[in-house]
């Protein structure tokens, strides 16, 4: 026995409603376990969630933003806060790291990674643009002055997904905070510890007792509530499209508040006869597949190649991702684990076995559990025609869809077919294709590749807007802060 497995046997599970600075019990009075996903083995006791606890934690935000413990600081004092909270998440990293290899399967290495280092520059990101959401003026009169000031929208209301549990937090409550929103937080019922243990660090950061609140439970009783809650100002979620779209409804029969909205994603690799360095691509698009075991919204699940490639390349990620079987994923070792749930392992089978019966071609087809572990080994569809399902809809899952064309106009068409608009990446040597396909392909976040060195990260200093299908709306860099603000139009008249 690894000493993970010696500590993870030592976790005190504690998924009440933290509100106001403390855990309360849930009003519910509904029961569910949450589960390792690796075994399937029961992890501990949670309340479903009710809509009296939303109710109590909103009452708590909504005062805790008019008494102006939070929005009345100064921002750079905000900024700092938040990067204490930065250095204590990285500091505690191992206990982060363990609740979310334990809820949703994460390999070890993996969640350490994610509490160490993108989660702190989610963080750290964020609190740099704190003082930089700029207002305008026009030109000075004698008859006035009128300027745009930016100012915190109120409560915001969030909700995360399982598949980054700490991150996805992070992504919400660090810009929500950074200008001057308090919030209540939904975690997925998968994994919610995570969560709650960052609200409990960022107290100890220095931030107030009701800026941060989290209400653990299902979708249909927390999630829903949130979303038709009178008194929430702003509502952002990150998930499936399809509970995007009932969010949008709850949303529009309550108060009209406005929505951000990062939703699923069918995102594709282009790859062109010039890219001349097949063995680069094939480690990229194989990552895909491989991170996360392919839950990951902007994960590229498509490959578009030219024709001239296509063998070559296939085999190359063929080669890169057979052998990988779900391990444990307390092992430090492992690097490829279980999906989230069972639920998920299921639905990941159906559509690869309707993508076999539909007439794909099982270049490489992994093995899935159907019970004892929420297993599947990747997957690798050639041939894959435009009207099949797995060429439209997001498997969230290591399955990669392989479509083949001729021309340039064809890959366009290919690429923008789907109905999700979330990223994309372009991997040639001719820059006027580039440009041209950057422009035409819907999607918000497009890469230029060469095949060569890929560059380092700047995406958190970056926004970018999904598209189509995939939602809308901004959450990184101070375009991101902007969307958790209000614009304010301020005239000043007379002597």
């Amino acid at each position: 026995m690894s000493d993970w497995h010696s500590r993870a046997a030592a976790v005190k599970w504690d998924i009440r409603p933290f509100i106001g600075g403390a855990h309360i019990s849930s009003a519910a009075e509904g029961r569910f376990a949450t589960v390792h996903p690796f075994d399937e083995s029961p992890l501990a006791d949670a309340a479903v969630g009710a809509g009296d606890d939303v109710d109590r934690a909103v009452a708590v935000a909504r005062a805790r933003f008019e008494d102006g413990c939070w929005s009345g600081l100064p921002s750079a004092k905000r900024a700092a806060i938040l990067i204490e909270l930065a250095d204590r998440v990285a500091a505690r990293r191992e206990e982060l790291a363990l609740l979310d290899c334990l809820e949703m399967g994460k390999p070890i290495s993996a969640a350490l990674w994610d509490a160490q280092c993108f989660a702190p520059a989610v963080l750290r990101s964020a609190a740099g643009f704190a003082d930089k959401l700029f207002g305008e003026s026009v030109p000075l009169s004698d008859d006035g002055l009128w300027i745009n000031s930016y100012e915190p929208r109120g409560v915001v209301g969030a909700i995360t997904p399982w598949n980054f549990p700490l991150v996805n937090a992070a992504y919400k409550i660090a810009p929500a905070l950074a200008a001057g929103n308090t919030i209540v937080l939904k975690p997925s019922e998968i994994a919610p510890s995570s969560t709650l243990l960052l609200a409990r660090i960022a107290l100890e950061a220095g931030v107030p007792e009701g800026v941060i609140n989290v209400v653990p439970g299902i979708g249909a009783t927390v999630g829903a509530a949130l979303a038709a809650h009178p008194d929430i100002d702003l509502l952002s979620f990150t998930g499936s499209t399809g509970t995007g779209r009932r969010i949008m409804a709850l949303a529009g029969g309550s108060n009209g508040k406005p929505l951000l909205l990062e939703l699923g994603g069918k995102s594709p690799h282009l790859v062109f006869p010039d890219a001349d360095n097949l063995d680069v691509v094939a480690d990229a698009v194989a990552q895909g597949i491989l991170w996360n075991a392919g839950q990951v919204c902007s994960a590229h699940t498509r490959l578009i190649v030219h024709e001239d490639a296509a063998d070559n390349l296939v085999a190359k990620i063929v080669g890169r991702v057979e052998g990988h079987a779900p391990g444990d994923p307390l092992h430090p070792a492992t690097t490829f684990g279980p999906l989230a749930s069972g639920k998920q392992r299921d639905r990941v089978k159906a559509l690869l076995d309707r993508a076999l019966a539909d007439g794909a071609e099982g270049r490489l087809v992994g093995a899935i559990r159907s019970e004892g572990g929420a297993h599947a080994a990747p997957s690798v569809l050639d041939r894959v025609s435009p009207g099949m399902e797995i060429a439209r809809e997001e498997v969230f899952g290591p399955v990669l869809a392989v479509q083949r064309f001729s021309t340039d106009d064809e890959a366009l068409i290919l690429a923008n077919q789907s109905a999700y608009g979330l990223a994309a990446t372009i991997w040639t040597r001719d820059m006027g294709r580039a440009k041209r396909l950057a422009r035409r392909i819907r999607a918000g976040s497009v890469t230029v590749r060469t095949s060569g060195a890929e560059g380092p990260p700047s995406g958190s200093q970056l926004s970018h807007e999904p598209q189509r299908g995939s939602g809308f709306g901004a959450e990184l860099g101070v375009k991101g802060l902007q969307s958790y603000s209000t614009l304010k139009s301020v005239h000043f008249t007379g002597s």
